[in-house]
């Protein structure tokens, strides 16, 4: 069984914190076999918000994006369908884990052009939700900050 740390807490009378109640839930004969945080893995992930989507000058299928991640503007080759200039999206830094993947962005060169970040679909990001292309969040979506605390997704699951 799976459960989030909020969900058992709206049905427990507690202040606990996730220690004391997993080691609880494991003294009453429930065994915890582990504990994931999405909040762990997608620590680096941004929202931010696709300024420009050109078509890349070697690529019928790519966009070369110039993405704002709040406090710079990076270049992005995406393959994308729906990468297109005015749309919130998640953003993978340089150096940010890809969890469905396993890999770790690193500045490349997609066709002779320079790429600075990922734009991620739910899929690679290891959460559910169409990924049928990259996350496309609402206009109201804050640049610059955790896509973490935007998507609210720092709850264990037990």
């Amino acid at each position: 069984m799976k459960f989030t740390l909020s969900w058992l807490k709206n049905h427990l009378d507690t202040n606990a914190d996730l220690e004391k109640i997993t080691n609880k839930l494991t003294m009453i004969g429930l065994e915890v076999e582990k504990v994931i945080n999405p909040a762990d893995v997608l620590a680096d992930f941004k929202v931010a918000e696709i300024v420009s989507a050109e078509k890349h000058p070697d690529a019928d299928k790519l966009k070369v994006c110039s993405v704002n991640d709040g406090n710079k503007t990076l270049q992005i080759v995406c393959g994308a369908s729906n990468a297109r200039a005015g749309i919130k999206v998640v953003l993978a830094p340089i150096g940010s884990y890809i969890p469905a993947g396993d890999f770790k962005i690193k500045k490349g060169n997609i066709r002779g052009v320079e790429s600075c970040g990922m734009m991620c679909s739910y899929e690679e990001l290891g959460l559910d939700g169409d990924s049928s292309g990259i996350i496309e969040l609402s206009n109201d979506a804050p640049v610059g900050v955790s896509y973490v605390d935007y998507a609210k997704l720092d709850d264990p699951v037990i």
